[in-house]
């Protein structure tokens, strides 16, 4: 059953999301684990993978968006996308639930204080409970 944890962090920017989705992919990449990342529309993958390139002048991360990327690559990002393969950690950007989250063995939601997100990512908190799945909640 996918592990679930929610970031919720301080501020009301996406920036500020993408700056800790990058933080995430880094430590998954460390441990060697496929990453996909799902945001919300192509603008805001674009806008993360300018921001992996440039986030951490000691980090390296290669990535791709979906589903453009080849097969070996070990992190994705995309917002029509449904990865069938290499399920180890999936990052949600959106609003909704994605519908493939089972197939993950961790699954991180990072939220902000912007009222949309926040209440969307409520709704999915409790969906996630009702149905049993092991929660982690950390206010950032």
């Amino acid at each position: 059953m996918t592990r679930i944890s929610f970031y919720i962090g301080r501020t009301h920017s996406l920036q500020a999301r993408l700056l800790l989705a990058c933080r995430l992919i880094d430590k998954a990449f460390a441990r060697s684990m496929h990453v996909y990342v799902h945001a919300d529309n192509h603008s805001t993958c674009a806008q993360l993978d300018e921001l992996i390139w440039t986030w951490n002048d000691t980090s390296f991360i290669p990535h791709g968006m979906a589903p453009d990327a080849g097969g070996d690559t070990r992190v994705l990002l995309g917002y029509d996308f449904e990865p069938m393969a290499h399920c180890d950690y999936l990052i949600n950007l959106s609003r909704t639930t994605p519908e493939f989250f089972p197939r993950f063995a961790r699954m991180a939601e990072i939220l902000d204080q912007e009222e949309e997100v926040l209440h969307a990512g409520r709704k999915r908190y409790k969906f996630y409970q009702a149905r049993g799945y092991d929660l982690d909640y950390y206010q950032l």
